[in-house]
Protein backbone atom coordinates (compact mmCIF):
# COMPACT_ATOMS: atom_id res chain seq x y z
CA UNK A 1 0.00 0.00 0.00
CA UNK A 2 1.05 3.20 -0.56
CA UNK A 3 1.42 6.66 -3.03
CA UNK A 4 1.13 4.80 -6.70
CA UNK A 5 0.97 7.17 -9.86
CA UNK A 6 0.68 6.95 -13.20
CA UNK A 7 0.95 9.22 -16.43
CA UNK A 8 -0.74 7.94 -18.98
CA UNK A 9 -0.82 8.15 -22.88
CA UNK A 10 -3.68 7.93 -25.15
CA UNK A 11 -3.92 7.85 -28.55
CA UNK A 12 -6.76 7.47 -30.47
CA UNK A 13 -6.38 4.50 -32.92
CA UNK A 14 -8.73 3.02 -35.65
CA UNK A 15 -7.87 -0.82 -35.91
CA UNK A 16 -9.19 -1.41 -39.15
CA UNK A 17 -8.84 -5.18 -39.16
CA UNK A 18 -9.81 -5.66 -35.39
CA UNK A 19 -11.60 -9.14 -34.71
CA UNK A 20 -11.66 -9.16 -30.75
CA UNK A 21 -8.48 -10.80 -30.42
CA UNK A 22 -5.89 -9.56 -28.93
CA UNK A 23 -4.09 -6.43 -29.85
CA UNK A 24 -0.09 -7.01 -29.25
CA UNK A 25 0.14 -8.63 -32.46
CA UNK A 26 -1.32 -6.17 -35.26
CA UNK A 27 0.77 -4.20 -37.47
CA UNK A 28 -1.63 -1.48 -36.45
CA UNK A 29 -0.34 -1.38 -32.92
CA UNK A 30 2.80 -1.78 -33.92
CA UNK A 31 2.46 1.37 -36.12
CA UNK A 32 0.48 3.33 -33.29
CA UNK A 33 3.49 2.86 -30.90
CA UNK A 34 6.39 3.57 -32.81
CA UNK A 35 4.80 6.84 -33.51
CA UNK A 36 6.32 8.31 -30.12
CA UNK A 37 9.22 5.72 -29.55
CA UNK A 38 9.49 6.72 -25.80
CA UNK A 39 5.95 5.54 -25.09
CA UNK A 40 6.38 2.29 -25.90
CA UNK A 41 6.04 0.47 -22.56
CA UNK A 42 2.97 -0.86 -22.72
CA UNK A 43 -0.37 -0.76 -20.35
CA UNK A 44 -3.49 -1.49 -22.06
CA UNK A 45 -5.01 -1.13 -25.40
CA UNK A 46 -9.30 -1.27 -26.76
CA UNK A 47 -9.88 -1.31 -30.68
CA UNK A 48 -9.93 2.00 -30.95
CA UNK A 49 -7.51 3.90 -28.41
CA UNK A 50 -3.59 2.58 -27.98
CA UNK A 51 -2.94 3.68 -24.39
CA UNK A 52 0.43 3.12 -22.81
CA UNK A 53 2.43 3.78 -19.19
CA UNK A 54 4.42 7.23 -20.36
CA UNK A 55 5.74 7.15 -16.53
CA UNK A 56 5.10 5.35 -13.39
CA UNK A 57 6.51 6.60 -9.44
CA UNK A 58 5.99 5.35 -5.88
CA UNK A 59 6.02 7.56 -3.24
CA UNK A 60 7.16 10.34 -5.13
CA UNK A 61 4.86 13.03 -2.97
CA UNK A 62 6.53 16.34 -4.54
CA UNK A 63 5.58 15.09 -7.84
CA UNK A 64 2.24 14.31 -6.84
CA UNK A 65 1.63 17.58 -5.21
CA UNK A 66 2.61 19.04 -8.26
CA UNK A 67 0.15 17.41 -10.18
CA UNK A 68 -2.65 17.74 -7.47
CA UNK A 69 -1.75 21.89 -7.03
CA UNK A 70 -1.03 22.51 -11.23
CA UNK A 71 -3.55 20.08 -12.89
CA UNK A 72 -6.16 19.01 -10.04
CA UNK A 73 -7.43 21.90 -8.80
CA UNK A 74 -6.45 21.40 -5.31
CA UNK A 75 -8.10 18.48 -5.80
CA UNK A 76 -6.21 15.00 -4.20
CA UNK A 77 -9.46 12.36 -4.97
CA UNK A 78 -7.39 9.39 -6.94
CA UNK A 79 -8.86 10.91 -10.34
CA UNK A 80 -8.05 10.68 -13.92
CA UNK A 81 -6.89 14.21 -15.01
CA UNK A 82 -6.12 15.57 -18.65
CA UNK A 83 -2.70 16.83 -18.37
CA UNK A 84 -1.33 19.12 -21.35
CA UNK A 85 1.88 19.24 -22.96
CA UNK A 86 2.17 22.81 -21.54
CA UNK A 87 1.65 21.12 -18.22
CA UNK A 88 4.35 18.54 -18.93
CA UNK A 89 6.47 21.11 -20.29
CA UNK A 90 5.88 23.24 -16.80
CA UNK A 91 6.87 20.64 -14.62
CA UNK A 92 9.72 19.45 -16.29
CA UNK A 93 10.76 23.22 -16.23
CA UNK A 94 10.04 23.35 -12.66
CA UNK A 95 11.91 20.35 -11.86
CA UNK A 96 15.39 21.55 -13.70
CA UNK A 97 14.59 24.75 -11.92
CA UNK A 98 15.41 22.55 -8.52
CA UNK A 99 17.92 20.61 -9.81
CA UNK A 100 19.74 23.81 -10.77
CA UNK A 101 18.85 25.39 -7.15
CA UNK A 102 18.80 23.05 -4.95
CA UNK A 103 17.26 25.60 -2.16
CA UNK A 104 14.35 26.13 -4.06
CA UNK A 105 12.69 22.60 -3.58
CA UNK A 106 10.55 23.69 -0.59
CA UNK A 107 9.16 26.50 -3.02
CA UNK A 108 8.72 25.01 -6.20
CA UNK A 109 8.35 21.08 -5.50
CA UNK A 110 7.94 21.31 -2.12
CA UNK A 111 7.37 16.83 -0.58
CA UNK A 112 3.46 16.55 0.33
CA UNK A 113 2.46 14.55 3.59
CA UNK A 114 -0.75 11.92 3.17
CA UNK A 115 -1.86 8.24 3.97
CA UNK A 116 1.06 6.17 2.84
CA UNK A 117 2.49 8.78 1.25
CA UNK A 118 6.34 7.92 2.11
CA UNK A 119 9.14 10.37 3.58
CA UNK A 120 8.74 13.94 3.23
CA UNK A 121 12.39 14.80 3.76
CA UNK A 122 14.42 16.63 0.81
CA UNK A 123 16.94 12.95 0.70
CA UNK A 124 18.17 10.93 -2.24
CA UNK A 125 14.61 9.18 -3.05
CA UNK A 126 13.71 13.17 -3.72
CA UNK A 127 16.09 13.81 -5.93
CA UNK A 128 16.48 10.80 -7.96
CA UNK A 129 12.57 11.20 -8.47
CA UNK A 130 13.38 14.74 -9.64
CA UNK A 131 15.89 13.64 -11.97
CA UNK A 132 14.51 10.19 -13.11
CA UNK A 133 11.25 12.90 -13.99
CA UNK A 134 13.35 15.46 -15.60
CA UNK A 135 15.16 12.82 -18.40
CA UNK A 136 11.76 11.45 -19.02
CA UNK A 137 9.55 14.27 -19.64
CA UNK A 138 12.48 15.41 -21.88
CA UNK A 139 12.62 12.27 -24.16
CA UNK A 140 8.48 12.53 -24.48
CA UNK A 141 8.81 16.08 -24.83
CA UNK A 142 11.57 15.57 -27.87
CA UNK A 143 9.30 13.74 -29.94
CA UNK A 144 8.35 15.73 -32.97
CA UNK A 145 5.27 18.01 -32.04
CA UNK A 146 3.50 16.42 -35.14
CA UNK A 147 3.50 12.70 -33.37
CA UNK A 148 3.08 14.07 -30.27
CA UNK A 149 -0.20 16.19 -31.14
CA UNK A 150 -1.41 12.66 -31.42
CA UNK A 151 -1.23 11.49 -28.08
CA UNK A 152 -3.48 12.67 -24.76
CA UNK A 153 -1.93 12.57 -21.44
CA UNK A 154 -3.31 12.00 -18.27
CA UNK A 155 -2.23 12.23 -14.52
CA UNK A 156 -3.65 9.39 -11.87
CA UNK A 157 -2.86 8.45 -8.32
CA UNK A 158 -3.86 5.97 -5.84
CA UNK A 159 -3.06 4.69 -2.46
Amino acid sequence: MGLDMYLKAKRCHFVSRYDGSDLHGTSEFSEALKKVPVLAAFESTFPEVVECEAMYWRKANAIHGWFVENVQNGEDNCGSYYVSIKDLTKLRDDIREVLNDFNKAGEVLPTRSGCFFGNTEYDEWYWQDLERTSQRLTAILETPEKELKEWSFEYQSSW
